[in-house]
């Protein structure tokens, strides 16, 4: 599903060239769940933003279910990130005025859906998360776990192939981060390929292949 060819970022600096990934070659099939893990400032994350078509890499090339992603127009690669890619970020980001349905709603906003097939394909991405009749509470009436899976929901509402976690664990205590991890491996069982970056070990537990990256460069898969 994914190949990663001779890969690498360089960003400016300060004055001086800063290398961020090099020489990455990456191949992941569909229905993975790979854990890529590193210490800060290993690249981690640069790599999760090249998967997601939001960074351009420097060289190299990016291939997901057989498109060449950058070879893209900036318009495609943002009509690329909607169908194909979802995101769940460290910090949540949920939106504390709107319930659990509206923080889903929002990556349906420019689905060529009616409304009625918008509420109808939130309600059952909550429903695949566990969250039956709970659609209508705000963040704050919620558990952390809840808000785990509210912000899995809204990744997973477009049905995108590909799902990449950012520190899905990383601002949540050990119990509720157990239950954001359980949800991404039941969604894998379900079919469904996973990217996940962390630095924890138990989380990394939960992945079928662990990808380990140091100084921008993969050193075990």
């Amino acid at each position: 599903m994914i190949e990663l060819e001779s890969v690498g970022k360089t960003y400016n600096g300060r004055g001086m060239p800063v290398r961020a990934l090099m020489d990455v070659n990456l191949r992941v099939a569909e229905g993975e769940l790979v854990a890529v893990m590193g210490p800060s400032g290993s690249g981690k994350s640069t790599l999760l933003t090249i998967l997601g078509a939001m960074n351009p890499p420097s060289e190299g090339r990016v291939v997901i279910d057989s498109i060449e992603v950058y070879g893209l127009r900036p318009e495609k690669q943002a009509d690329f990130r909607h169908e194909y890619v979802g995101f769940v970020f460290q910090q949540l980001q949920l939106l504390p005025y709107l319930t659990a349905l509206e923080n889903v709603l929002l990556s349906l906003t420019i689905a060529r859906l009616s409304k009625a097939e918008k509420q109808e394909r939130a309600r059952q991405a909550l429903a695949r998360v566990g969250l039956v009749g709970k659609e209508e509470r705000l963040p704050y009436q919620l558990s952390g776990g809840e808000q785990g899976r509210v912000a899995v929901a809204r990744a997973v509402v477009n049905q995108p192939p590909l799902l990449l976690a950012d520190e899905p664990t990383g601002n949540l205590d050990q119990a509720t981060g157990t239950q954001v991890l359980e949800l991404l491996r039941d969604l894998n069982v379900a079919g469904q390929t996973v990217i996940m970056v962390t630095h924890d070990v138990r989380a990394a537990a939960y992945a079928s292949r662990r990808v380990d990256i140091l100084d921008g460069r993969i050193v075990s898969s």
